[in-house]
């Protein structure tokens, strides 16, 4: 489960500064999507950053699967990034010269030594997932190899690998075309129920919303709507 409670955050404009999220609450329960939208500029971006630990709120509280991230150190924040939080980045942003496994397996060298896992097991965690994501057989190909949805889903698999219980979903179809958008944001919310994940997913395409568990709109920092998809 992931909460942020009466969050407000701040950034310097000028001699003063300007708010990016005004007292916003939003909650994400194990296993269902709730989706972020809003006009440009809503506060959507910051709204994600918040949840992933990488930017400090001025106040509220920010709790990811039982612990209190508002008051966490730099490295605490990024351990738990590496343990209990998947991002799925709007561009798959794939390294060309791995395949679609070593993408996934790559994420196990990162970090504390000490919180690495042994490879064999990362690397037949990466197959089941490739699996999972329809993308059994194409294991060794190469992101020039692959269409953008199939990108895409190398993305989600990657996020998925150190089995996070918060998935956080950034502008997913963005690059797509409305069939392959479509597609990956029902493997989104299958994966999602599948493995009780509480995934948020800040989108623009309104088409997609009712594909969705829940919806919160954001308009200036401010939540304007939380409605059923």
């Amino acid at each position: 489960m992931i909460t942020l409670q009466d969050v407000t955050l701040t950034y310097p404009d000028g001699d003063g500064r300007v708010t990016a999220l005004d007292h916003v609450s939003v909650s994400g329960q194990p296993g269902t999507v709730t989706g972020i939208t809003g006009p440009s500029g809503s506060g959507k971006s910051s709204l994600l950053a918040v949840a992933a630990t990488l930017v400090r709120p001025d106040s509220g509280r920010v709790v990811i699967d039982g612990v209190d991230a508002s008051g966490l150190s730099a490295a605490d924040a990024s351990r738990l990034r590496r343990t209990r939080i998947g991002i799925m980045f709007q561009q798959a942003n794939l390294l060309p010269s791995l395949t679609a496994l070593e993408q996934i397996q790559v994420m196990n060298e990162l970090g504390e030594r000490e919180s690495r896992r042994p490879r064999a097991v990362v690397r037949d965690r990466a197959r089941e997932l490739l699996a999972a994501v329809g993308l059994a057989g194409l294991e060794n190909r190469r992101p020039h190899q692959l269409s953008g949805g199939q990108r895409q889903r190398v993305n989600l698999a990657r996020a998925l690998v150190n089995q996070p219980a918060v998935l956080l979903v950034d502008e997913p179809t963005s690059a797509l075309d409305s069939a392959a958008g479509a597609a990956v944001i029902e493997l989104i919310g299958r994966l999602t129920a599948e493995r009780g994940t509480a995934t948020l997913l800040v989108t623009h395409d309104l088409e997609h919303l009712p594909r969705l568990d829940d919806v919160v709109q954001l308009v200036d920092g401010r939540v304007t709507a939380a409605v059923v998809g």
